[in-house]
C-alpha cells in the first residue's frame, strides 16, 4: 500500500505546472488579458495555490519568465577565449530575445509593470539584472586577463555602454534593433575597450 503524498512532490508538480502554464500563455495572450484565474485553470491548481507563491501576476510571470531564459546556475556568457565574439553573441542574443515576434508586446508589458510595482521592480533587479551584470563583468575581466582588453578599463561604464544603447532604443521604440545593429554597438564599445 503506498504511503501518504509526498507533499513536497505535490507542491513541486504545481509549481512546475503554474510555470510552464504562464510561458505557455504569455506567447497566447497580452499581457493585459492574462490573468491568474487563466493560470490557474491552465494549470489545474486554484488561485490560492499561485498566491501561495507569488503576490501578482507580475510576480509569476516574472518567475516564468526567467525560469525559461536561465539556466541552473543563473545567467552566464560563454567564455570561448575570443571576447569579441561572446560579446557579438550577448549583444546579438539580447536583441533577439527583445524582438521575438509574439513576446516583444509582452515584455512591454512587464517592462511597464517593473517601473509601477517597487517589490516586483526590486525582484527584477535581484534576481535578474544584478546577475546578468555581475556575469557580464566576469566576462569583461577575463577579457582583461587575457590580455584582450584594456587593463585600465571602467567596467561599469563599458558594462552600461554594451547593454545601455540596445535597452533604451527597445524601451523608445526606436526601432532598428538588429544584428547589423549589435556588430555596429560592439565595435564602437571595442574601440574604447582594447
Amino acid at each position: 500500500m503506498p504511503g501518504p503524498p509526498n507533499a513536497v512532490r505535490r507542491s513541486e508538480r504545481a509549481r512546475s505546472a503554474i510555470l510552464t502554464a504562464t510561458t505557455e500563455l504569455i506567447h497566447e495572450l497580452p499581457y493585459a488579458k492574462l490573468s491568474i484565474e487563466a493560470i490557474a485553470a491552465r494549470a489545474g491548481v486554484g488561485k490560492q495555490t499561485i498566491y501561495r507563491w507569488w503576490p501578482s501576476k507580475g510576480a509569476v510571470v516574472f518567475d516564468a519568465m526567467l525560469e525559461q531564459d536561465s539556466g541552473p546556475d543563473g545567467p552566464g556568457l560563454p567564455d570561448t577565449g575570443d571576447i569579441r565574439a561572446d560579446l557579438r553573441l550577448l549583444l546579438r542574443g539580447s536583441i533577439a530575445a527583445l524582438t521575438e515576434p509574439g513576446v516583444e508586446g509582452f515584455l512591454r508589458a512587464m517592462y511597464v509593470e517593473i517601473q509601477q510595482d517597487s517589490d516586483l521592480g526590486e525582484l527584477y533587479r535581484e534576481r535578474l539584472l544584478r546577475p546578468q551584470r555581475t556575469a557580464i563583468t566576469r566576462r569583461l575581466e577575463a577579457g582583461i586577463q587575457a590580455g584582450q582588453l584594456r587593463p585600465d578599463l571602467d567596467l561599469e561604464l563599458t558594462l552600461d555602454l554594451l547593454v545601455g544603447p540596445i535597452q533604451y532604443r527597445w524601451s523608445l521604440g526606436v526601432g532598428g534593433l538588429d544584428d547589423a545593429y549589435a556588430d555596429a554597438l560592439l565595435e564602437a564599445v571595442m574601440a574604447t575597450a582594447m
